[in-house]
């Protein structure tokens, strides 16, 4: 077995410190300790979040962007001062290019309908890759039945990296939009997304980036990255469920038609015509999920306090740590051996199915995802119906993943 001090970059971070951070991870399940390695799934909340929402809520809550009272005032500075918060967090240059939405999934079907509308006409293409989340998969499908558009795919090798020569044959003068995640959720596959948008950009292709694998484990620069849209999730970065956003290029923003109408994102009103606000206001139509904005803003505090690096070292420490171990277990295959990789480990085994291999392991306190993981394509792919995942954070432990093989050990002995 590897030596788990000499393996893991123990003093880039506190990791006891930072559990103490997180209340639900001192709890036991079925009178063990919580091993908690389904992050890619969702995260915990660290305390100055739950504080953080609990006092908003307590003390400073009202509506925003309506109200000239002091509480409606107050509460509008902060949900701006949160904006302002994630655009720097993403390298976004102005505020007004993030629009706020529940999620990812949100985010990416208010591209596909607001750009597809404007943008996409019949006999257009729009390039997807083979190891998407279903949430970057569908919405392409039904604007592309919708609009009479082609939908195309990047392969992927054997090893979960994009064949890059065989996207390079794919963009063409009909295409539209590529929509590519910058890491894998099946198979933790880190994608050339900025390489990916240039290629696109010079065929005159719109990119959108799915980062809700990547906004909590990587330090983003969007500029750098050049996309015209990138879309995170705030449950996965240590935030609230509910909230996420899309960074958008303000350019492109003022072209698309609204995705949801009604109040706050209109400019004037008469039973005759409605004219619309400016983004971001033209696309957040409704009382906005102002709380978890402010939870999301704090969970961004908490992590830029860390340090996106020092996330990122760790979780990469942690990554090759686990790797090893499961290379180790001869009954069991690693599913995505990109040469880059954010802190996933899938594995398939022969000897038993994901779904009774998560049921043995909750046994033993190890909460782990197994499934398909909303990529099926990715799944048909490698010739496998789903996968065991563990996903890792920087609160874990490399005791965990010692804890997760010897879990996953005992469960293949058992049923083979």
């Amino acid at each position: 077995m590897p030596d788990t001090s000499a393996s893991v970059a123990g003093n880039v971070l506190d990791v006891e410190k930072i559990r103490a951070d997180f209340p639900i991870l001192s709890q036991s399940v079925r009178g063990k300790p919580l091993v908690y390695l389904d992050n890619a799934a969702t995260t915990h909340k660290p305390s100055a979040v739950i504080e953080r929402v609990r006092n908003f809520d307590a003390e400073e809550y009202g509506t925003v962007r309506r109200g000239t009272y002091k509480l409606s005032e107050r509460a509008t500075q902060l949900y701006e001062e949160a904006r302002r918060n994630v655009a720097d967090f993403v390298g976004a240059e102005k505020s007004g290019e993030i629009v706020f939405t529940s999620g990812t999934t949100q985010a990416i079907n208010l591209v596909a309908h607001s750009f597809g509308k404007r943008f996409v006409n019949a006999g257009d293409e729009i390039i997807i890759s083979n190891i998407e989340h279903h949430a970057n998969t569908v919405p392409w499908q039904v604007l592309c039945q919708e609009r009479g558009a082609n939908l195309k795919v990047i392969p992927v090798n054997d090893d979960g990296e994009l064949m890059m020569e065989e996207y390079a044959k794919l963009l063409s003068s009909k295409t539209r939009m590529v929509a590519v995640n910058h890491v894998s959720n099946a198979l933790g596959t880190i994608n050339p997304v900025k390489k990916i948008t240039e290629q696109a950009h010079a065929a005159g292709a719109r990119v959108l980036i799915d980062g809700a694998q990547s906004a909590p484990h990587i330090k983003l620069d969007v500029q750098d990255i050049g996309c015209d849209f990138y879309t995170f999730s705030g449950h996965k970065m240590y935030g609230p469920s509910g909230i996420g956003g899309v960074y958008g290029k303000r350019e492109v923003w003022e072209e698309m038609p609204p995705y949801v109408t009604g109040g706050d994102m209109i400019m004037q009103v008469t039973l005759e015509k409605t004219t619309y606000a400016k983004p971001p206001a033209r696309f957040e139509a409704g009382t906005p999920p102002i709380t978890q904005v402010i939870g999301l803003s704090a969970a961004i505090d908490y992590l830029n306090e860390i340090g996106m690096e020092k996330i990122a070292d760790y979780e990469n420490s942690l990554l090759e740590y686990g790797t090893r171990l499961f290379q180790e277990i001869d009954e069991v295959r690693i599913i995505g051996n990109a040469r880059r990789k954010a802190s996933i480990i899938s594995f398939f085994s022969d000897a038993v199915h994901s779904h009774d291999m998560v049921h043995f392991l909750d046994e033993d306190g190890v909460a782990c995802r197994g499934g398909h993981h909303c990529a099926q394509p990715t799944m048909i792919r490698y010739g496998v119906p789903a996968t065991t995942r563990a996903s890792m954070a920087f609160y874990n432990k490399p005791e965990e993943l010692d804890a997760l093989a010897e879990s996953v050990k005992k469960c293949i002995r058992f049923f083979s």
